[in-house]
């Protein structure tokens, strides 16, 4: 079976396709200076832009992993998130705290969709 690799780097991609699954990389805010609800919203909206580009959707979301660096934080991503999935449509999740890659940033996603 073929993988797929979109938009790889030296490190990494930031999609990986194989056998009708696909494999999104750590998405961020797209704004790293805003508060806990702009950077959900920032970055389910890169996650939107991906699925987006490979014909995939929300509905099509498999299992997310959320890092969050205060779990504090918790019911601020879970306020956008619940009106962001699609009722009926909730994916396996998992949310941890982290220590993030940069200071800024107050949470990650990483996404498995179907495709």
């Amino acid at each position: 079976m073929a993988i797929e690799r979109i938009s790889t780097s030296s490190r990494m991609s930031k999609i990986v396709k194989h056998n009708g699954t696909a494999y999104l990389c750590g998405q961020v805010a797209k704004d790293r200076h805003g508060d806990i609800h702009a950077q959900v919203t920032g970055m389910l909206e890169k996650v939107d832009e991906l699925l987006e580009s490979i014909g995939s959707g929300r509905d099509k979301i498999l299992s997310a992993t959320i890092y969050l660096a205060d779990m504090s934080d918790f019911k601020a991503l879970n306020d956008v998130w619940d009106n962001w999935v699609p009722q009926g449509e909730a994916p396996a999740r998992a949310c941890v705290q982290a220590q993030m890659a940069s200071p800024e940033l107050l949470v990650e996603i990483s996404v498995v969709a179907a495709c």
